[in-house]
This record gives structure tokens, C-alpha cells and sequence, in this order.
């Protein structure tokens, strides 16, 4: 980890706050679960698991059935995801500007396997804001709402953990950048279900709606 000047790091969830694919993962997971017995609605979904691992969803819905999700119900989730994303995804509004007028690193750390956050950001034209600087949660122990995604993303950067502002969509993940010792900013302003009121008593030290406040918003934050 670098030592002896001050470096800030931006860290982005992709899903709902880069890209506008909550609505899209909602629907093709609602789908899928209840096409193999376990039935869902995207509005069901989306409260229960927005901003979580796969993994950790399947686990949830087995604990709470009794029952097992067939041993391909992951990778057909994954593919039938893929496959609407590239029809229907879109960048989220005003996200380029952001990332155009931010100054200092940046990078992605989300909970979707690391094939669907390159794929995502590709098709919303937004891969070249991050160097490959890309973190996804199957490669930690685990999700969120716990803070391992946000260290391993912060130690992969050489930033410390106090000097890094997260945006995200969700309560969990905004969790789980408090307890890493970060600054989460919450953001209200893509198609999901979760208010700004949830965002800030899941511990966001602001909220915004709009990317175009972005960077005055760190400015604030962090005086930069």
C-alpha cells in the first residue's frame, strides 16, 4: 500500500449506480428462480437481494425453502443475465460527466461475477474510466453487506481505507463501505427500489439523485 502523500480513491458498485441493470437483474433472477420451482417476483427480489452475491441469494433461498436450487441454476442465472444486459442495458445517466470531471483513481467493486461487470461497462461505454481497475465479490470471502470487497478493492489500489468514498445503490452496500472505514455516498437516482431515507440509515454520509452533483459532493467530503 503507498505511503506518504495523500491519495483519494473513488469506489463504484457497477450494477444501479454505473449502469442502469438493477431492473434487468431483478426480472431475469424472478424468472429463473421461479421457472426452477421457487416462485419470485422481480419487486420481491429486489428487496431481498439487490446488491448481493448470486451465491449468497442462493444460499438465502435454500435456507429459507428447505430446499435446493437445481446445480446449474447458477450458470443458466448467469447466461440468461448476459443475454438481457447486452439487449437492454444502458449506462445510468450522466455517468460518463462524472467520471469525465473526477479527478483522482477510481474503480469498480461489485457484487456480480467480474465477466458481467466488464460486460456491463462495455456496452454503457464506460470500461475506459478504469484502467482494468475492476474488483468483483467472488473473489473475496465475502459479500456484502461485510467490507471484504471494499478492502481487497482499496489494498488492490494501495489506498487506505479512510481515504476512500464509495457510491452505492443499496443498503448492503452501503454497509458495507461503513464498515470499512470508508465514506459511502448513497445514490437514489436509478430504476430501484431502495429511498434515500434507507440509503442514509444504512449509514451514507449523503445522498444524491442526480451524477452531475457527483463531484461537487466529493469536493465536499473530502476538500479536494
Amino acid at each position: 500500500m503507498r505511503r506518504g502523500r495523500e491519495i483519494h480513491l473513488v469506489i463504484f458498485d457497477c450494477n444501479g449506480v454505473l449502469v442502469d441493470g438493477e431492473p434487468i437483474s431483478a426480472a431475469v433472477a424472478a424468472e429463473e428462480l421461479t421457472r426452477a420451482g421457487f416462485p419470485m417476483t422481480p419487486q420481491l427480489f429486489a428487496r431481498f437481494f439487490t446488491g448481493r452475491r448470486a451465491s449468497d441469494m442462493i444460499a438465502d433461498v435454500e435456507a429459507a425453502t428447505g430446499r435446493m436450487l437445481p446445480d446449474d441454476f447458477l450458470s443458466h442465472l448467469t447466461a440468461a443475465t448476459l443475454k438481457r444486459l447486452r439487449e437492454n442495458l444502458h449506462p445510468t445517466p450522466h455517468a460518463a460527466h462524472a467520471l469525465t470531471w473526477l479527478r483522482g483513481p477510481k474503480c469498480v467493486a461489485s457484487s456480480g461475477p467480474i465477466e458481467r461487470i466488464r460486460l456491463s461497462l462495455e456496452i454503457a461505454g464506460l470500461r475506459r474510466f478504469f484502467e482494468g481497475n475492476l474488483f468483483s465479490a467472488t473473489d473475496v470471502r465475502r459479500g456484502k453487506p461485510e467490507p471484504d470487497l471494499f478492502l481487497h478493492a482499496a489494498f488492490e489500489m494501495g489506498i487506505a481505507p479512510h481515504d476512500c468514498i464509495v457510491v452505492e445503490d443499496s443498503p448492503v452496500g452501503v454497509t458495507a463501505a461503513a464498515a470499512a472505514g470508508m465514506t459511502p455516498i448513497g445514490f437514489a437516482g436509478g430504476n430501484h427500489s431502495h429511498s434515500p431515507a434507507q440509503l442514509t440509515a444504512a449509514g451514507a454520509r449523503t445522498v444524491i439523485a442526480d451524477m452531475r452533483v457527483l463531484k461537487s459532493t466529493v469536493v465536499a467530503l473530502r476538500g479536494w
